[in-house]
């Protein structure tokens, strides 16, 4: 498959400048925080004592820096959603990149734990350099306290050395939980763990204080002596190599030293250390304070408990939540955050809002599928009652439901569908609900937007997924007809399975039937008859489903070739 260079630049041309960009800062800072260390003249005595591990230790952190105060922005959702709304301030291809913050905050998540492990192995060796390679000449340089101390006691008796202990914990954590099987089976293993980066913040600023316990000249007990590593702060009148103030110096480098110049050999003074300043508070404070400021709005706003109007129960596990709440405002392809105390306090699941609040109705819904231990325990405390069994049409339980809170809406990659002329909306199974609130936008006469044509296919397993939205398809496919517009709406509906050869035989569900396909859409096929059904038009492309189809739609869109058309692919993605 031929790549197209106008379509990968379309689909991978801003992501990649931006990895670019990302991977040259990291660089850069690497590479600069080295050569610093390794030829600065205040870490002459430094890097005698603990070579490369110095140079790497301080490099590795100066990366850790940068990427612990980065990796917090793209969780700030709510600022995002702000900045994607706004069209004044973001282009499309902007708010495209913004979808990709998800990317981004794991690419600074491996680049911290890469790194870490970089930096603790370093620090390992300076450890040991410390013990084996004490200086006598220059005691206030040492973090040992003699000469030959165990490595480990220097490490469990200093602040860096605890603290870096358990960071190194916490991030083992978070990282391991992160794994896509435990989000996927465990998802309370992966939030609770996530929740530590609170923790590791507080502690990655202390971290740097960089106090130990050390031994005064006169007192045989232990006083706190601030600073692990240091720099000489005195160059001018000691400068690197001098030993003049070195009364243990050799009888040959005395030698050598009166050969030299006097103004070169002069040293007035003995060298002075002193210990950096912490400068990881520096880099992590304002996207720390934005975030929790964020976190703070986000609490506030969602602090109100919403009302469940009404539940209504689909065939095959898929309940359907009607909710109201006070000055809520949504555009379609938005999601939400819920959090069901009653469940767990401090759980929160994002789903789709398949219908947004109009000035003729208050009301916002989501569908959400029975799969996991939350779901099971959350649809138990709405429907106590629920049968398992496979119902063919929706059944509409009123009650008394438990208290829910809802955080958001936030935006995602759906919102963009109305801002093409021409969008093609794949879903997988559930993966409907994002294109359900802009089938409905539609149906209810949503204005203001550039949509000239949608095609839309939907893949599921079994038919009675279709009558999630059945009456939904149906009366935008009517709708559309009376007003002469029937090219407007293109619709395939997809039964994987060979075994459900069912048809929908329900009479006012029976133009659906000729929209029926039994079998796997032929994507290349699919994409090549809307490219040349729209030559020199940008097709947006938005899937939310398995993996298998949005990584075989994303290739096509990078090697697809139509006179002027460009496929530019949209992955929904939650977090």
């Amino acid at each position: 498959m031929v790549v197209s260079a106008r379509s990968w630049l379309a689909n991978e041309g801003g992501k990649h400048l931006v990895l670019m960009l990302w991977l040259g800062t990291n660089t850069w800072l690497f590479v600069k925080t080295f050569l610093m260390y390794s030829g600065g003249q205040q870490y002459h005595y430094l890097y005698k004592m603990l070579g490369l591990g110095l140079c790497i230790s301080r490099a590795s952190a100066s990366v850790l820096n940068l990427n612990c105060s980065l990796v917090l922005l793209p969780m700030c959702r709510s600022l995002l959603t702000f900045v994607r709304g706004t069209h004044a301030v973001s282009t499309r291809k902007t708010r495209r990149l913004l979808d990709k913050r998800k990317t981004f905050h794991v690419a600074c998540g491996v680049a911290i734990c890469i790194f870490s492990v970089v930096h603790v192995s370093a620090h390992l060796v300076n450890v040991v350099n410390f013990s084996s390679s004490y200086s006598e000449d220059f005691p206030a340089l040492n973090l040992a306290r003699y000469k030959g101390e165990d490595p480990k006691v220097i490490i469990l008796t200093t602040v860096p050395g605890i603290t870096g202990v358990l960071l190194v914990i916490i991030l083992f954590l978070m990282f391991t939980s992160s794994s896509h099987c435990v989000r996927i089976y465990n998802y309370e293993i992966f939030w609770y763990t996530h929740n530590l980066f609170i923790i590791f913040y507080i502690i990655l600023m202390v971290h740097m204080v960089g106090y130990k316990t050390g031994k005064t000249d006169h007192l045989y007990f232990h006083l706190p002596k601030r600073g692990a590593l240091k720099y000489q702060t005195n160059i001018g009148a000691h400068p690197p190599g001098c030993l003049r103030a070195n009364h243990s110096s050799s009888e040959q480098q005395r030698e050598e030293l009166e050969q030299r110049d006097d103004a070169e050999m002069r040293c007035r003074e003995e060298a002075h250390f002193q210990p950096h300043c912490p400068q990881t508070w520096l880099w992590v404070s304002g996207p720390l304070c934005l975030y929790c400021a964020e976190r703070l709005y986000r609490y506030i706003r969602s602090s109100e408990p919403v009302t469940i109007v009404t539940v209504i129960k689909h065939p095959c596990d898929v309940i359907e939540l009607r909710m109201l709440k006070k000055n809520f405002q949504a555009r379609p392809g938005q999601y939400i955050v819920l959090n069901c105390p009653n469940v767990s306090s401090f759980e929160n699941h994002p789903f789709t809002l398949t219908a947004c609040p109009t000035e003729n109705k208050e009301t916002f819904g989501i569908h959400l599928r029975v799969v996991g231990d939350w779901t099971e325990r959350f649809t138990q405390l709405l429907l106590p009652d629920m049968r398992r069994d496979l119902d063919i049409l929706p059944v509409v339980h009123q009650r008394s439901y438990p208290k829910l809170y809802v955080d958001g809406p936030f935006g995602s990659p759906s919102e963009e569908v109305f801002n093409y002329d021409v969008s093609l909306c794949v879903a997988g199974g559930i993966g409907v609900t994002p294109f359900a609130c802009i089938l409905r936008a539609l149906l209810d006469g949503w204005k203001g937007f550039r949509l000239k044509r949608l095609y839309f296919v939907w893949v599921c397993r079994e038919l009675q997924s279709f009558y999630w939205f059945t009456e939904l398809l149906c009366a935008l496919h009517l709708k559309l007809w009376h007003e002469n517009r029937p090219d407007y709406f293109n619709l395939k509906l997809y039964i994987s399975q060979a075994d459900n050869q069912q048809c929908i035989s329900e009479e006012k569900y029976r133009l659906l039937a000729s929209r029926l396909l039994v079998g796997r859409p032929r994507w290349k096929l699919l994409l090549d008859d809307i490219g040349r059904t729209n030559k020199h038009k940008r097709v947006g492309v938005f899937c939310c489903g398995p993996k298998s189809i949005s990584r075989t739609l994303h290739r096509l869109c990078n090697s697809a070739q139509f006179p002027g058309t460009t496929f530019e692919f949209n992955k929904e993605s939650f977090s």
